[in-house]
């Protein structure tokens, strides 16, 4: 017995100074209560900007206090998914959800002034309807969602969700769909937020779920690699990274039953 116990000792010694991969979690650090919180959240150096279908609300990450609100009802903008700060432009996602077929734009605002400044639109797109976008690389990635039940579009449902790369003129590039374990998640809805982390990987989120999804681009094929699931402090939805944060990964949600803005950090 005392030999068999040393000799597992000797197996065991090269793997002693190896290192060894913690998993991931999320800590909440704080949790504020915006009435607007329904759709997303964005977030730059100074402010968070809360997305509430027609609204974007900016708020002062200082104080939490409402700076100004934009409101484009009267322009015919009814359902704004997502939004990401780049360089002192905010996108939003903008589609005609629940209509078919599905339309998409993406409209642009400065944030000083919290003007509307440009739009691109998708129109009737291929890929289903826009809910988030981000910049990686000199590209831009776009997540189209489609739905199931009396959403889906004429024979299509979640399974034809899909991540797109396009390049900076918005000429499509490639693109992936997302894994069969992921689908049934997001069904019947879809893939409601996402954004590129600072160590790589991408992280996307349904529609309610309290979970972050860690994905990587594939090595061949076409299927995204699901390589993590994180619980958070989310309702799923638009979530962004606060780059401005440095040393610390922190990370902007929503929930949308307790109408809050959620702060985190991921370890």
């Amino acid at each position: 017995m005392k030999m068999n116990i040393y000799k597992r000792f000797l197996f065991l010694l090269p793997l002693l100074g190896t290192p060894v991969l913690k998993a991931q979690s999320v800590r909440e650090l704080s949790s504020i209560q915006v009435k607007e919180a329904k759709q997303a959240v964005a977030v730059d150096g100074g402010f968070f900007y809360v997305i509430n279908n027609s609204t974007i609300s900016k708020y002062s990450k200082k104080s939490n206090t409402l700076v100004k609100t934009w409101d484009g009802e009267k322009d015919g903008i009814k359902h704004l998914n997502s939004g990401v700060v780049i360089k002192g432009k905010l996108y939003c996602a903008n589609t005609n959800y629940p209509e078919i077929p599905m339309a998409s734009s993406l409209e642009i605002f400065d944030v000083n002034s919290m003007e509307h400044i440009g739009s691109h639109s998708f129109g009737i797109a291929p890929h289903g309807s826009l809910t988030w976008v981000d910049q990686k690389d000199g590209s831009w990635y776009a997540g189209f969602a489609h739905y199931g039940g009396k959403e889906a579009s004429e024979g299509r449902d979640v399974r034809w969700t899909s991540l797109v790369r396009f390049d900076m003129e918005w000429r499509e590039l490639e693109s992936w769909v997302f894994p069969k374990n992921l689908i049934a998640l997001f069904t019947p809805k879809s893939n409601s937020g996402g954004g590129w982390g600072a160590d790589g990987n991408l992280y996307c989120t349904g529609h309610d779920r309290a979970e972050l999804y860690v994905l990587k681009l594939p090595k061949s094929g076409y299927t995204l690699e699901h390589v993590a699931t994180i619980p958070a402090p989310i309702e799923g939805q638009g979530i962004a990274f606060d780059h401005t944060v440095k040393g610390t990964v922190v990370l902007y949600g929503i929930k949308r039953s307790e109408n809050a803005v959620t702060v985190s950090e991921i370890k």
